[in-house]
C-alpha cells in the first residue's frame, strides 16, 4: 500500500483543490452581490431571479456543461470572441473546469447567503441608516458581520460542490491527464479501468476531504446556536 501511494499521481487532487479554490473565491463575491441584490426585490421579481439562480443546483451536471459547452465553444460567438481578443481558450483547459465549477457551485452560496441576510434584524439597517452610514458600508459592515454563519456555512459548501465536480467539468473541460483531469474524473476513468484499488484509494482521500468539510461546517453553525436553548 505504502509503495502505491508513493507511485501515486497527486495532480488529480492538486487540480480539485485548484479548482476548488478559485470557484469559491468566485462564488463567495458573485453570490454575495446577486443575494444582496435578490433581498430587495419584491416578491414576483425575486421568484424569477431565485428560479434562474437555483436552476443550475436542480439541473443534471451535464445539462450544464452542455450549455457551457455550446456556448463557449470556439464555433460559437462568444468563445470566437474570447479566444481572438483576449486568446482564451475555455474549452479543454483548467479554466474550464473553474468555470464548471463555479456555475454548479455558485448556487449554494447564493442560497445560503441570501437566507442569511433576511434573517439579519431589520432594525440594525434602520438605524445605521438614521447614523447616516452609506448602503454600501451598511452592507459590510452591519449585514455581512450579522450574517457571517450563514455566509461561512455556504462557502465551505460551495468549495465541497466545486471540488466534487464531474458532469460540467467533464462535458466543457474534458479529462486531460495533470491538466483537466480532476479527483471525481480519476474514480471514474480507473474504474472503467478495473482498477478498484487505486479507485479505493481517491474514494478515501474524497471522503476524509468531505468529512473535513461536514465537520467545519457543523462547527461554524454550532457557534451560531450557542444561545439555543438545549432539550
Amino acid at each position: 500500500m505504502l509503495e502505491i501511494l508513493k507511485e501515486l499521481d497527486y495532480s488529480p487532487l492538486i487540480i480539485s483543490l485548484k479548482t476548488g479554490i478559485a470557484a469559491t473565491i468566485v462564488s463567495f463575491f458573485v453570490g454575495i452581490w446577486l443575494a444582496g441584490r435578490v433581498v430587495r426585490m419584491n416578491e414576483p421579481k425575486k421568484a424569477v431571479a431565485d428560479g434562474i439562480l437555483t436552476l443550475p443546483l436542480v439541473l443534471p451536471p451535464t445539462v450544464a456543461g452542455f450549455f457551457l459547452l455550446l456556448l463557449f465553444s470556439r464555433r460559437r460567438t462568444i468563445g470566437i470572441f474570447l479566444f481572438d481578443t483576449f486568446d482564451l481558450k475555455i474549452v479543454q483547459t483548467w479554466l474550464g473546469c473553474v468555470i464548471a465549477a463555479t456555475v454548479i457551485a455558485l448556487p449554494l452560496m447564493y442560497r445560503n447567503a441570501r437566507a442569511a441576510f433576511e434573517q439579519v434584524d431589520s432594525n440594525l439597517i434602520f438605524a445605521a441608516r438614521t447614523l447616516g452610514i452609506s448602503e454600501r458600508k451598511i452592507f459590510w459592515k452591519v449585514i455581512i458581520p450579522t450574517a457571517a454563519p450563514g455566509v461561512a456555512s455556504g462557502t465551505i459548501l460551495t468549495f465541497a460542490r466545486a471540488i466534487g465536480e464531474y458532469g460540467a467539468t467533464s462535458m466543457l473541460a474534458g479529462n486531460i491527464a495533470g491538466k483537466t483531469g480532476t479527483i471525481s474524473q480519476k474514480i471514474a476513468m480507473v474504474i472503467q479501468d478495473g482498477n478498484y484499488q487505486i479507485a479505493g484509494i481517491w474514494v478515501a482521500i474524497i471522503l476524509v476531504i468531505s468529512f473535513g468539510i461536514v465537520v467545519s461546517i457543523n462547527l461554524v453553525t454550532g457557534r451560531r446556536m450557542k444561545n439555543v436553548t438545549r432539550w
